[in-house]
């Protein structure tokens, strides 16, 4: 279960536009990684990319996709690791489902927690 911290924590990494493209790509298969040629055996996800081939999609550099995906590792969104040489990342399905639970509660309960807080008020 997500606390406040982690909630804000995973607002503020998608906040940055880069990290916000990053994640949504990556949650949606937008990006699609190499075999690693020197360890073909290695097995990877079929929902897992690389920081190699993310990278090959910004004009940044390497160290700055690096510093953006430990932001979003950081707030528990996306999960990486380590397989042969390459790095490969992959969302954090269970904690956007938990997120997204919020929000439906939230859309669900709208009419309630206004009355609830404003009464009975009608805008015009």
């Amino acid at each position: 279960m997500l606390d406040m911290q982690a909630k804000i924590k995973i607002f503020k990494a998608l906040g940055n536009e880069t990290r916000f493209l990053i994640f949504k790509n990556v949650f949606t298969g937008g990006y699609t990684c190499s075999i690693d040629k020197k360890d073909p055996k290695v097995e990877v996800s079929a929902h897992t990319t690389c920081v190699s081939t993310i990278a090959e999609h910004f004009e940044f550099s390497l160290p700055t996709i690096s510093k953006h995906l430990k932001e979003l590792r950081e707030a528990n969104i996306i999960i990486m690791e380590k397989k042969g040489n390459k790095i490969y990342i992959e969302p954090n399905v269970e904690i956007v489902r938990e997120l997204g639970g919020y929000f439906g509660t939230l859309a669900d309960n709208f009419d309630k927690n206004r009355e609830l807080f404003f009464g009975d008020v009608t805008v015009s």
